[in-house]
């Protein structure tokens, strides 16, 4: 039997997606906790613990963004042949996950925990990146794949609430000035994340070589030509910056963008919030934190909403009940009262929905944007865009993460202590609320004119395909017409055009508003 028709079964949908507990894990851990703790048990300065996290993050992106090409044509080489050429990467990665252990050790130096972090973010890259390809090597079948992917998404839920809720627990047992807390908690989750992996490697397969993957194998063997290497790294880029060029994507990537980094922002600052502002523990900010549990069922609602409302509609609604989220807390932060834990456990549920609304969009509309590119390039070009998405975010998220270590620094915060001069504590205060909300309002000045949706969607695939079939471009229905222009940011008598690399997008916006 084939392995591309093999079933997929219950017991292999969670083997498979058991390992974005790590992914939605890991980093959920690190970017709630790790700043916090290198700042108050560690010793580090803001902007160097700031610095550890941005640098790597910076190297992770440009891994990213060769990884998936690498694993590509890794079947070329002896282990690639014997072990596979996505799931070698799990196989070695997975003990490799206990080095997440070492980022939580006390007492180390700077470079020590700069050369960790760097070491896990390139690891992460390393297992997560050909993990994502599991479901194409596995089955063809749509529903196969989606049963896969609902798995992973579910899992993702669940390791982002228990790197909110283990870590609270901990402290709260051992204790507020305990730095063993963290380092248990970053044993728990390095064996956890090991054995994730592991039952991944084991429970997955890859579809048989082609017929053209062996006759390369044949014709071309291992030998490297530099000069084709350099070619194919420009054409590469090339290729990169040409994702830019569509309307639809260019308004996903800033809505994706803005939102992430505004939640990553949020997620950066809220331990600090809650213990130098509030005054209050930070095993409460774990628990406030640890809310995300409602995203399992937030999940399967907007799934349906999606389909309903499009996905203008779910980011206003995301962004507004964040905002309101924010400006509630601004009031426990201006107003407090004896009633503050409870308020802000209230606020902490009404902002994960937002939250989780928030993630799940993007990535579901996601999968359209192809179908615009079609249009214009006339090719599919899955790989490009997710690449583009994966490094824009890694990139802005480190640069993100190093100015709110730097404006901390420059606001007077103390390494360590555990009381703050009034400035610290302002602009703890205003980088979450100014820092946050503003970038969800420009994420949402986005949202409000991003018109692909479901009806738009329909539109836009059935004339792709009506010109697949040989119709005339002169018989585009007005309606049509609108809709490509508008999604593509191209006059629709410059597109579907076998030569699209000389096609310059138009400057002059649709007039008409499909689908809003």
């Amino acid at each position: 039997m084939s392995r591309a028709n093999r079933k997929i079964t219950i017991p292999v949908s969670i083997g498979y997606g058991i390992t974005d507990i790590m992914g939605g894990g890991a980093f959920t851990v690190i970017g709630a906790w790790l700043l916090f703790f290198y700042t108050t048990f560690v010793g580090l300065s803001p902007v160097e613990a700031a610095s550890i996290v941005a640098i790597a993050r910076i190297v992770d992106a440009i891994v990213s963004l060769f990884m998936g090409s690498f694993t590509d044509h890794f079947y070329k080489h002896y282990l690639g042949k014997k072990f596979g050429r996505r799931r070698f990467f799990l196989l070695i990665g997975a003990p490799l996950m206990l080095v997440y252990a070492l980022l939580w050790l006390n007492g180390m130096s700077f470079m020590f925990y700069l050369t960790v972090y760097l070491a896990f973010e390139i690891i992460a890259a390393m297992v997560l990146i050909p993990w994502e390809t599991l479901p194409s090597e596995m089955t063809r079948d749509f529903n196969s794949r989606t049963k896969l992917s609902t798995c992973r998404m579910f899992f993702s839920a669940t390791g982002t609430f228990l790197a909110t809720f283990i870590p609270g627990l901990l402290i709260s047992y051992f204790g507020e000035n305990d730095a063993n807390a963290y380092l248990i908690n970053g044993m728990v989750f390095a064996v956890l994340f090991m054995v994730c992996v592991f039952i991944s490697w084991k429970v997955t397969w890859e579809r048989d070589l082609t017929p053209e993957m062996l006759a390369e194998l044949e014709n071309s063997g291992n030998e490297i030509s530099a000069v084709g290497n350099v070619t194919t790294l420009v054409n590469l880029f090339k290729d990169y910056f040409s994702t830019l060029k569509v309307r639809a994507f260019r308004k996903h990537l800033a809505i994706y963008l803005c939102s992430f980094t505004g939640k990553d922002v949020y997620n950066t600052v809220f331990v600090f919030f809650c213990v130098y502002c509030l005054n209050v523990s930070s095993a409460l900010a774990g628990t406030l934190l640890s809310m995300s549990i409602v995203g399992l069922p937030v999940t399967l609602i907007a799934g349906v909403a999606i389909i309903k409302y499009g996905p203008s509609r779910l980011y206003i609604f995301a962004y507004s009940v964040m905002m309101l989220c924010l400006l509630g807390l601004l009031m426990v932060y201006l107003f407090p009262t004896d009633n503050k834990a409870m308020l802000l456990i209230a606020l902490a549920v009404v902002y994960q929905v937002g939250r989780c609304v928030l993630e799940f969009t993007p990535w579901n509309v996601f999968p359209f944007i192809p179908d615009i590119d079609e249009m214009i390039t006339r090719q599919r070009r899955e790989g490009l865009f997710a690449a583009v998405m994966t490094f824009s975010r890694k990139t802005t998220v480190a640069i993100a993460t190093f100015i709110v270590g730097v404006l901390l620094q420059v606001g007077g915060f103390v390494k360590g202590s555990q009381v703050q001069p009034e400035s610290a504590i302002n602009m703890i205060a205003g980088l979450l609320f100014v820092g946050t909300a503003g970038l969800l309002l420009l994420a949402l000045w986005q949202a409000l004119t991003f018109r692909l949706n479901k009806r738009t969607h329909k539109i836009f695939v059935d004339e792709v395909e009506r010109l697949k079939t040989g119709g005339e471009k002169r018989d585009v229905q007005p309606e049509t017409k609108a809709v490509v222009e508008d999604l593509t940011g191209y006059h629709y008598d410059k597109l579907w055009f076998s030569d699209s690399a000389n096609i310059a997008p138009t400057e002059k916006p649709a007039t008409s508003q499909p689908g809003a």
